[in-house]
């Protein structure tokens, strides 16, 4: 977009207060008008503006005015309109020349028409700011935490204030005069940090390039722009689902109030008794509870606090964190609980609301209701952390192993950045990222460690079934006997079976085959591309449905009562240990079946069937040994 540029300086007779002087950007000249002339009529002084350009596309603008503050000195005894434009000119000439043929001086003549003009204060004009001061106020609370292109500060303001919407980018223009909103390029020149270990690391590169100041992504594609009119407007794809970040685009950031001074601390015993805890959870729950209370007393105030909940699946986290969240919200923090899928996130929300229903809400998501809301405890997609900017006390971060999370820089870069100097991260995951691991295995990552499922028994160990892979299944138009045998056991005991493959195109084909092997059982598949998933799946839990095909999109919070899982070519490469582990997982999660069945299917063993046993096998003897087991263990083998 195009934007107003203008210097303002106040002046006493002939001598230039030059270190008064400033540059400004403006989406609402008139305001500006309004506020300089309202000053003038308080101090009774005289004031100039020194007007550069009405319509200056706003990358061209944001590199005036880092120039501007870098040259303060050189500028001084600047009067005349030439001289200004001479100067305006040779600064941008860096700008001119990233254009292709003429068109960058061509875009430079339409856009100077400097001008300089001097304010006569009037009543008028002082009216008529107090009376839209309330809305730059109001403004600069609506986008307090959070980072916006103006196309979205402008909804957020309609929505939430409708009174507004006549004087929307007013009220956002004098929030910025008054230094409350700031205005970045969304697209811009970054110099590279070093390199950081742990999640949220990030590089940016060897040389300057161009940002996503919204995501941290590289920006590296150009096009031309009606908004600006540039030939080569700089633009990111990595966040395009978010709305277009653009070299032109304004990114609005309002100021967030610093992280909270009380005290989060507390007894495992008190988070026992109030949220009903095994002694597992209630163990890590104090862990955690008292980190938090230290990171608040530690000597760097900027620091962010980072936690480890390592619980296996079934664990019980949502649960475990309910102390953690009541802390934080008790001492009027705000918390951020994110979570990879939409549908996560759905199931969260009515949990959260009956644990804290005197509690301000949001919960957000692609298409959700609550896009403006603000809500002190708020329920996210991690791609809607791209909004937020220092908004969060406390940020939990839910399967920070899964997709889309996991090695997604940019979801990192926006997990990072949400969280106020002086927060504090808590990670959760069955299976962290082996980098995470190390870091908890050598003291530099705090962490606890939850063995057990919140009815103690152990998890199902993974039983290693030598059998043809799918495409030799499908090739054969029959199951092997001793497969057959195990789904005939898992069918007449009454389970649900979870029946995992690896690929989507392998799902109506061992439809056919199982329903024509067993044509009494309800048999559906399902995977991210069939649009009657949600459908399914209900009818998976109410068991319309008794065996279903699917790919990975139900490795994770998913809980089916009396389940048993079958992988199935668990030996191929696209099921890694972690992945392994979490569709395991789905087996003995309800206390009425806690044992369950889980079965790898495969040609072969593979190191990742290997170490997802050795996991499953490792965590069961820490929970024995600590005394949380009331039941025996399962031995996998191969058959």
């Amino acid at each position: 977009m195009r934007v107003a540029v203008y210097l303002a300086r106040e002046e006493e007779g002939d001598h230039t207060k030059s270190d008064e002087l400033n540059l400004y950007i403006s989406v609402c000249p008139e305001a500006d008008q309004l506020w300089w002339e309202a000053r003038r009529q308080r101090t009774k002084e005289p004031w100039s503006i020194i007007w550069i350009s009405s319509q200056m596309p706003f990358s061209w603008a944001c590199h005036l005015r880092e120039n501007f503050r870098k040259q303060n000195a050189m500028i001084r005894g600047k009067t005349s309109i030439q001289g200004w434009r001479r100067w305006t000119e040779s600064i941008l000439q860096e700008k001119v020349s990233q254009e292709p043929g003429k068109d960058g001086m061509k875009l430079l003549r339409d856009c100077l028409d400097i001008k300089i003009v001097t304010l006569r204060g009037t009543n008028q004009a002082e009216e008529v700011i107090h009376s839209l001061y309330d809305d730059a106020v109001e403004a600069a609370e609506q986008l307090a935490g959070r980072q916006l292109l103006l196309l979205e500060a402008e909804a957020l303001l309609a929505e939430n204030v409708p009174s507004m919407q006549t004087e929307c980018k007013a009220a956002i223009q004098l929030g910025y005069l008054a230094g409350r909103i700031t205005y970045e390029a969304a697209v811009a020149e970054q110099v590279p940090h070093k390199k950081r270990r742990g999640l949220g690391h990030w590089l940016l590169g060897r040389g300057v390039q161009l940002h996503c100041r919204r995501c941290g992504s590289v920006a590296a594609e150009q096009s031309p722009c009606a908004a600006c009119g540039s030939s080569a407007c700089a633009y990111c794809e990595a966040c395009l689902a978010l709305g277009r970040s653009r070299a032109c685009a304004l990114l609005l950031r309002g100021a967030a109030p610093p992280a909270v001074n009380g005290a989060a601390g507390g007894f495992p015993t008190v988070a026992d008794s109030r949220w009903g805890l095994s002694p597992a959870q209630s163990a890590a729950t104090g862990a955690a509870l008292a980190y938090l209370a230290e990171q608040r007393h530690a000597s760097s105030a900027a620091a962010k606090g980072r936690f480890l909940l390592w619980a296996v699946t079934g664990a019980g986290k949502t649960e475990m964190t309910f102390p953690l969240l009541d802390a934080i919200l008790s001492s009027g923090g705000s918390v951020l609980v994110a979570t990879p899928r939409r549908d996560v996130v759905l199931e969260l929300a009515p949990r959260v609301a009956r644990a804290f229903p005197e509690v301000t809400r949001a919960t957000l998501y692609g298409g959700s209701s609550d896009r403006w809301r603000r809500g002190e405890l708020t329920l996210a997609t991690t791609h809607q952390l791209l909004r937020f900017r220092h908004a969060f006390d406390l940020v939990i971060i839910d399967e920070l192993d899964a997709f889309p999370y996991h090695n997604d820089p940019m979801l990192a870069y926006a997990a990072e950045a949400c969280c106020k100097p002086g927060g504090s991260f808590i990670y959760l995951s069955a299976t962290p990222p082996r980098e995470l691991q190390k870091q908890a295995a050598i003291g530099k990552l705090a962490h606890a460690r939850v063995p057990v499922r919140f009815h103690r028994h152990p998890l199902p160990v993974p039983l290693l079934l030598k059998v043809p892979s799918v495409q030799q299944l499908l090739k054969q138009h029959k199951l092997p006997a001793e497969l057959l045998r195990r789904l005939t056991f898992s069918i007449e005991r009454g389970a649900q079976i979870f029946m995992f493959v690896t690929r989507i195109a392998q799902i109506d084909a061992l439809l056919h085959l199982l329903r024509r092997t067993m044509p009494d059982l309800r048999v559906e598949g399902t995977s991210s591309e069939d649009p009657l998933r949600a459908e399914k799946g209900m009818a998976f839990r109410d068991r319309t449905i008794r065996l279903l095909v699917t790919t990975t999109i139900l490795e994770r919070g998913v809980t089916v009562p009396k389940s048993d899982v079958y992988i199935f070519d668990a030996n191929n490469r696209l099921f890694d240990a972690a992945s392994l582990v979490q569709m395991a997982g789905r087996a003995g999660r309800s206390k009425d079946d806690p044992a369950g069945n889980v079965v790898f299917a495969a040609p072969e063993r593979s190191l990742s069937q290997k170490e997802a046993v050795k996991q499953i096998k490792r965590m069961n003897t820490i929970a024995r040994r600590q005394g949380y087991l009331v039941g025996k263990e399962s031995a996998g083998d191969l058959v």
